[in-house]
């Protein structure tokens, strides 16, 4: 293989970030062009959580009982109830034996320094092979100090509470950690938090040593970590506002690089491709043809440099669109924002007080867990759109939603309100007498902290992770009861991460939509990529996981090196 030119790294998300890093330390150059003005795209806005089974982090941190067995048993039992027909049996075990390598080379690499999240389990807990905790990874907290200039080019999540750790949000609840006790905007909020252990440039390794000021965690952080390393590799380049409008092939068919449009002009920059573009979430046409959604059922909190550029890409040079279920998809439940034209979501609608209905006023899935609102909601033999949040005013004085604190007042207009569920009913265009009779229901059981006809509450990652953790007995459970009433129309929120995507093989390599075979000189990392590594079965930190493994397995074979 030439390895004298360099290798051309579609997206600066973390994905293409972490493969540009793994061919360059294995001696090949690599560029990385970003269509937006900033780097770290969707995963910079994330949660940061990497789902990794059986890590070397979690026996470091003396958290045992996990193997690959394990792993591969958790997740074939979780795919196995719907479309079971997508899961790509060879790419599932090259991720799962891979992985665990993949992320012990990236910290050795001095790429960053792994922590388990603590006490969150995994998904499913009812499934065969899932732990209670050891398989969510997160970096340690870093400095923002560490990138410099760069530090102004990161993108910095609005979404999660950056500065704080998991720590202290699942001891304190996610919600409470944007206010304070009184209700205010915490500082967490604010983009700072005095007192925490961050890691600043004190010696090589960027991570040693307590620095105030900037401390980054979440998706933000990972980035970050990964991005400093980037940004010490003399033969890594980086140039923002490069989208990539085309791929340019051989007369044999081979992708040999790409043509940009930037700022100044048009660019053709050579050598072989790795698409690592993300999904498709601002592309209306895309959504539309591949969820079955229109405009007012959909939104997104990802970047809006996310448009299926990568997925378009490899379809001109006959890539193709592999298929999964549009159920099987993680997009969650949100709302239009209370100023501008944005979209929000949050743990709300898993919190107590509150329940999720479709237009006859009833319930139809286990409303805290977006798995199964998502699945029954775009069920294709029953589907339940338009659906509804209604919660009471209980609700409203405890958590708030979205930019209205606890015991705030909604912005006019923005949710509907009356003094009885019947009159609410009304308003939303739902059937107002089922809907006081499914409060009453509901209510009655949640007070006992019970939900029979949906299992509200019997999913330990949800309890943990979106519950209010002072709330008894059930920490997704409370009675709709206390007037006023309060209801808004839902829509489903893209966070970056898609399911269908660019059809590819264990090694990243994207394939060809007649031959089945490699395209040569294309790949495709992240979230560009189909997930058929693990087909309908997912779990929070799957998609950055399998992105990190795959930047790995492609840097090294790009870059002509062996893998260990």
């Amino acid at each position: 293989m030439d390895t004298t030119e360099p290798i051309v790294v579609v997206g600066g998300g973390l994905s293409g970030l972490a493969t540009a890093l793994a061919s360059a330390t294995n001696g090949r150059r690599a560029i990385v062009l970003e269509a937006a003005e900033l780097v770290g795209g969707a995963a910079a806005y994330s949660g940061g959580q990497i789902w990794c089974g059986a890590n070397h982090v979690a026996r470091r941190e003396g958290i045992a009982g996990d193997s690959l067995d394990l792993a591969e048993t958790y997740i074939r039992d979780v795919a196995r109830h719907l479309a079971p027909d997508v899961l790509d049996e060879g790419a599932l075990m090259r991720w799962l034996e891979t992985s665990p390598a993949a992320m012990k080379y990236f910290e050795e690499l001095d790429a960053i320094r792994w922590t388990v999240i603590p006490g969150l389990a995994d998904y499913h807990n009812e499934a065969d092979g899932a732990l209670p905790q050891g398989r969510y990874l997160t970096n340690e907290v870093i400095d923002g100090s560490v990138l410099g200039s760069w530090r102004d080019k990161l993108r910095y999540s609005p979404y999660f509470p950056v500065g704080t750790t998991y720590r202290e949000l699942l001891d304190k609840g996610r919600r409470a950690t944007y206010v304070d006790d009184d209700g205010n905007e915490g500082e967490a909020a604010k983009h700072s938090h005095a007192g925490l252990p961050a890691f600043g440039l004190a010696d090589d390794t960027g991570f040693d040593g307590p620095a105030d000021g900037d401390p980054l965690t979440y998706g933000t952080g990972v980035v970050a970590s990964f991005l400093r390393r980037v940004l010490a590799e003399p033969s890594i380049e980086i140039r923002l506002e490069h989208r990539v409008t085309a791929l340019l092939q051989d007369e044999d068919g081979a992708v040999t690089g790409v043509r940009a449009q930037t700022p100044t002009g048009e660019v053709q920059v050579s050598g072989p491709v790795v698409l690592a573009t993300s999904t498709y979430d601002w592309d209306p046409e895309a959504v539309s043809d591949i969820l079955g959604l229109e405009p007012e059922d959909w939104g997104s909190v990802a970047p809006e440099s996310i448009r299926g550029d990568g997925l378009r890409l490899a379809q001109s040079v006959g890539g193709e669109l592999a298929r999964i279920p549009a159920n099987a998809t993680p997009i969650l439940p949100g709302w239009r924002s209370q100023v501008g034209t944005g979209f929000g979501y949050g743990p709300e609608y898993a919190m107590p007080h509150s329940m999720i209905v479709d237009r006859t006023g009833r319930r139809y899935c286990n409303d805290s867990y977006w798995v199964d609102i998502c699945r029954k909601t775009l069920d294709p033999d029953d589907r339940h759109l338009p659906f509804f949040l209604i919660w009471d005013d209980q609700h409203r004085l405890k958590y708030g939603l979205a930019a209205t604190p606890p015991g705030g007042e909604y912005p006019e207009g923005w949710v509907q309100q009356a003094q009885t569920l019947a009159d609410l009913g009304a308003q939303l265009g739902i059937d107002g007498a089922a809907l006081q009779e499914t409060a009453r229901r509901f209510s009655g059981f949640a007070r006992d902290g019970d939900d029979p006809d949906f299992g509200r509450g019997s999913v330990d990652y949800v309890n943990r992770f979106a519950g209010d953790p002072d709330n008894t007995p059930s920490p997704v459970l409370g009675p709709i009861e206390q007037a006023p009433f309060f209801g808004i129309r839902l829509r489903f929120v893209g966070t970056g991460i898609g399911t269908s995507g660019v059809h590819i093989d264990g090694d990243g390599r994207v394939l060809d939509g007649r031959s089945g075979a490699p395209i040569r000189g294309l790949y495709a990392a992240g979230s560009v990529a189909a997930l058929t590594t693990t087909g309908t079965a997912y779990n929070s930190g799957i998609a950055l996981g399998r992105g990190l493994t795959l930047a790995y397995l492609i840097g090294h074979e790009l870059a002509g090196a062996p893998i260990a």
